[in-house]
């Protein structure tokens, strides 16, 4: 059963309010409806139609088996987006977007085998059979720094069937990389943005948390979803 998009809830969590009206980038004015005290109101009828093919497309993703890697660095976002993914089984990059991410995977994937070693030796207790309490110690903060670093993604399986970003401008590395590998991107995008990138423009206010964890809902339900296709 496809996942419906409610306009009213959708009004009631804020997505229609876009960023002052000198901000705005010109690209996103078939996503406006109008003006109000020099801000721009989206237009949530783009926004439904939009989400009527974006969420088709990521449950088409999961059901093919393919995972979707979720993108919210911003401050406001990383705890939701974060528990957004977790919730669907799905890789999430809520800290910062290092550099290669997806375009240089040998480099990344080698930063991952040794945080997963590491752990590994922590858990069987070989570092403290080896090392005195000090080195277990830094050990330990590595691990630490690596997980914030790649723990999301630590679990990534080779190359994302798409990646959902909730700010194009804020995370434009990880549009930039998707595009240069021909990964499809699913964005929330504000009235001050370029939609150009995004090959799934989904118009809203990328700034309330509300409006982001509503969206956030949809985005995972449409995962699970696919999930439950791929599993029967």
């Amino acid at each position: 059963m496809a996942v419906t998009v409610d306009i009213k809830a959708l009004l009631e969590a804020g997505v229609h309010f876009g960023h002052k009206t000198s901000r705005w980038h010109p690209k996103m004015a078939p996503y406006i409806h109008s003006k109000r005290q020099e801000s721009h109101i989206i237009d949530l009828v783009k926004t439904v139609e939009a989400l009527d093919k974006a969420l088709p497309f990521l449950t088409s993703v999961a059901a093919s088996g393919k995972q979707v890697l979720f993108v919210g660095t911003k401050k406001q976002a990383k705890d939701v987006v974060k528990a957004a993914a977790t919730s669907v089984d799905q890789p999430y990059v809520t800290e910062r977007w290092i550099g290669g991410m997806l375009t240089n995977v040998n480099t990344v994937n080698q930063q991952i085998k040794k945080l997963k070693d590491l752990e590994k030796r922590l858990e069987s207790g070989d570092l403290e059979k080896r090392y005195n309490k000090l080195e277990v110690q830094r050990f330990q903060e590595e691990i630490e720094e690596l997980n914030i670093k790649y723990g999301g993604i630590k679990h990534l399986n080779g190359r994302p069937g798409a990646v959902v970003v909730l700010d194009v401008m804020v995370d434009a590395n990880a549009v930039r990389e998707a595009n240069v590998l021909g990964i499809p991107v699913v964005g929330v995008v504000d009235t001050n943005v370029d939609p150009s990138p995004v090959q799934y423009v989904v118009p809203g206010n990328d700034d309330a948390i509300k409006g982001i964890s509503l969206l956030l809902d949809y985005f995972t339900a449409a995962v699970a979803e696919g999930a439950k296709k791929k599993e029967a």
